[in-house]
Parts: C-alpha cells; structure tokens; sequence
C-alpha cells in the first residue's frame, strides 16, 4: 500500500476516539447508576482509566519495539511461543476467535443503541402493539428495530467495500461531530446539575436481591461496565499495517484514550447531576433525558441527532475492525483462510461478509427483547471476550522486554511495570467478571465454539501442502 493510500495519525485517533465513545457513553450512565453510588462510579471511572492507560502504552510500546507485527493482539498471542509452533497457531487463533466473536458481539449493542436514539424522531419503533410473524409473538416496535440495525449493518457494509481509506474519513467527520457535539452537551447540562442529585455521594447501594453493596463491591460491579466503553482502545493497532508509521499508532492510541477520558467522566457525572437516582436507573435514553431537563424537550431532539451521528460513525470504526483482525490474522496464517480474500481496493471482502451475517443473526435478538435488555447482555458477553486479547498483550510486552535483554539492550523496567500492571488489571477484570456466573459462562460459550472450527486450519494448511506436493 502506498503511503497515499495510509491512514493519518488524526483519522487513527479519530477511530480509537470513534470506537470508544460509541454505544457506551449512551446507555452505560443508566447502568452504572444501578450499581454503584456517585462515588462509586467515579471510582470505578478512575480505576479503569488508569488500568487502560497501561493497555494503552502497552500497545503503543509494542507498536515501535515491534513494528513488523501489525494486525493486533491476536499477532501478539502468537508472538508468545516459538515461531512456528503449535503452541504459537493455536494461540494466535484463539485470541483472534475470542477477539473477532467480542467485536461482533459488540457491534449488536452498538446497533441496537443507535436504533433506540432513532426512536425519539419515530417512536413506532419503541411501539408495544403485539404481532405475530412465523410462529414467534413479538411487538411491532421489535421488529421494526430489527430492519432498521439490518438496513444500517448492510448499508455501511457496502460503504466499505468501496474502499478503507474512504469509510475512515467519514468516520472521521462523524467522530468531529460527536465530540463538538458532547462538548455542548457538557455545557448545557451544567445548568441542570443539582448537587443534591449526587448525595449521598458515598452509600451502599441496595440491589434489591441480596445485601446492600458496600464502595468495594460497587467498583467490583462498575469495572466491568466501564472497561466496556474503554473497548477499542486497540483500534490503531489493528490498522497498524494500513498507518503511516509506528509512531502515529502510539500517538493516535494515547491521544484518543483522554479524549475519552474525559469525555465520559464529565458526562457520567453531568448525567447524574442533572437527573435523580430514580429516573436515572429506569431511563432507556438517560443523555436525552438529562439534556431535556436542562434545556426542554428540544434538548432531547438534539441529543439523540447528536447521538445518530455518533453511533452511525461508530458503526463505521467498528465494522471495519470487526473484520481487518480476522483478515490480518488469516493473512498471517493464524485464523481460516477464507477470510484472508480482499477487494481490489484492499477491503476485507469475505471477512466482512462473514463478519455481518455473524452480526445480522445476533442482531436477531432485538426481535425477543427490549434493547436495553440486548445492550446488557451483549456488551458483558463482549466485554469478556475482549480480555484475553488485552491480558496476552501485556503478557507478550514481558517478554519482548527480555527478549531485548537477551540482545544487550538491558531491562527496560518502565515497560517491564507497564506489562506487570496491565496484565494484572486485565486478570482483576476477569475475576469480576465472574461475579454474574451467567454472562460469564455465555462468554466462555462464544469464545469456546472456536475449539469446533480449530481443526479447519490444519484441513486448510493440508490442501495447500498437496497443491505445492503436485506443483
């Protein structure tokens, strides 16, 4: 690819920026309000900021000290064993599954929000009429939600098709959008926020099915929830092969983690301030309602645009790398070969297709249930799969931290703590994540069905060892 055809440092930041601040900054103030105290979410806030920020340097590291491997985390699963090896495939391959299962998986509840915002310009689709189609008692509101995520799931998939370079600066556009646009909202909420909103600022919080959850246990709930809308952090070293330069992946992955920072702490607050703990915890469009109380019903309108905007960007950010990681690990031999068919224009032709019809069937779930329901479920399910990814990158910068040694470069310790501290964030998150025993075997399920379709690769790599025995 020639460097006209590279993605700048600003389109890089604007996809990390893009894919973070996306479904979560929309629906997480209502869930984090349910399980934790404002103190608590603060906390939680924080704890996951500075956990990410060493993910997010663990990347960038490895972006310069490795720049030969490009395609993201699963290539440095592989990394971990010897080149070649059994133990390096399979590796590779399942972190690329785990990883690829998370990104589609998320890109359900990524959707399924943007159909909710829709539905303040066309309340039908939130509409509770009861019908009946092939056998299955559903609401009229659920499956009109249904061809509105599959019109924009298939509608952004042929605006990729026509080329990267193209779908990452509309991207960028809606992601300049987004952030004017919260930078306003930050503004005008402030003249709603009632400090008496947040206190106690401090308290348990009675989950109403066990004992009341003490700070503790509100940041064990919250960590979960918030490392969500830290997800994509990773973007620029997906995109790593298509940037310009190691550098600008580093850059591009600080620059856009505080953008989002602060993006999200401000508004989680703001939120809370500008509506009581009451009507937090049961809105389904907490942004809209909190800009409605602070500047009328035309506030909601203007949200919700905003939020269109937002999320149809995300979509964009999101499907490109839901399928770029299974593409790039099928070039590099870790994942099935069918994925690694591109376009004449470097897009991900099979990948893509395969990712979207994965997608459209999950989309499917919209038609069961309410999408606050689906968001839930669906962005814990994500959520986990995403940590293995996350846990074997820290754990590869380890090694390649002795692995330098080895060539007499020295330790270098800043990023040997760096490694140890994003892998012990990441093995943390993983045990909260077991607290909700359910979600957590669901998202084991989805990252075990990969164990069916490891034996394809070797099916692959025999066909391929027959056809050079011929040659």
């Amino acid at each position: 690819m020639s460097s006209k055809g590279k993605l700048s440092v600003w389109v890089l930041t604007a996809l990390v920026v893009g894919n973070m601040v996306g479904s979560g900054i929309f629906m997480l103030p209502r869930d984090l309000a349910s399980v934790a105290s404002p103190g608590g979410v603060l906390l939680a806030w924080v704890f996951t900021g500075v956990g990410v920020l060493f993910l997010a340097f663990v990347f960038g590291n490895l972006a310069l000290r490795r720049p030969n491997m490009t395609g993201g985390p699963q290539v440095f699963a592989a990394g971990l064993f010897k080149k070649g090896s059994r133990a390096s495939h399979l590796s590779g391959y399942f972190v690329s599954w785990g990883y690829w299962v998370a990104n589609f998986a998320g890109n359900v509840a990524m959707i399924t929000t943007f159909a909710g915002y829709l539905s303040t310009f066309f309340p039908i689709l939130v509409s509770e009429a009861p019908i009946t189609i092939l056998g299955i008692h559903t609401q009229v509101g659920h499956i009109l939600t249904f061809i509105v995520c599959s019109i924009l799931l298939w509608g952004v998939h042929f605006l990729i098709l026509n080329g990267i370079e193209g779908a990452g600066k509309v991207n960028l556009i809606a992601t300049a959008t987004k952030v004017i646009g919260f930078f306003l909202f930050i503004i005008a909420t402030l003249f709603a926020f009632q400090m008496s909103h947040l206190i106690p600022f401090v308290a348990p919080v009675d989950n109403g099915s066990g004992p009341a959850i003490s700070l503790f246990g509100q940041l064990k709930h919250a960590a979960l929830a918030t490392l969500w809308a830290f997800v994509g952090v990773e973007s620029a070293v997906v995109f790593s092969s298509r940037a310009k330069s190691g550098k600008d992946v580093k850059r591009a992955t600080i620059f856009g983690l505080l953008i989002a920072t602060a993006i999200y702490i401000a508004i989680s607050l703001l939120v809370m301030g500008s509506l009581k703990q009451s009507v937090l915890v049961n809105s389904k469009k907490p942004l809209v309602d909190a800009l409605s109380s602070a500047i009328g019903s035309g506030g909601g309108y203007l949200l919700a645009g905003l939020a269109v905007i937002s999320l149809f960007g995300s979509a964009i950010g999101w499907i490109l790398l839901s399928a770029e990681v299974p593409y790039q690990s099928a070039k590099q031999g870790i994942f099935l070969k069918v994925f690694a068919q591109e376009s004449k224009k470097g897009a991900p032709t099979k990948s893509l297709l395969i990712t979207n019809l994965a997608t459209q069937v999950l989309i499917f779930s919209t038609v069961l249930n309410s999408i606050d329901q689906a968001f839930s479920f669906v962005c814990t399910i994500a959520t986990l799969s995403y940590l293995l990814p996350y846990l074997v990158s820290a754990l590869f910068q380890i090694r390649v931290v002795f692995e330098d040694r080895l060539d007499n470069k020295g330790i270098n310790w800043r990023e040997l703590i760096i490694g140890i501290l994003a892998a012990i964030y990441s093995i943390y998150v993983v045990i909260a994540g077991t607290s909700d025993i359910k979600t957590f075997l669901w998202g084991i399920f989805f990252v075990g069905i990969g164990i069916v379709l490891y034996p394809f690769m070797f099916l692959n790599k025999s066909k391929a060892s027959n056809k050079k025995k011929a040659a």
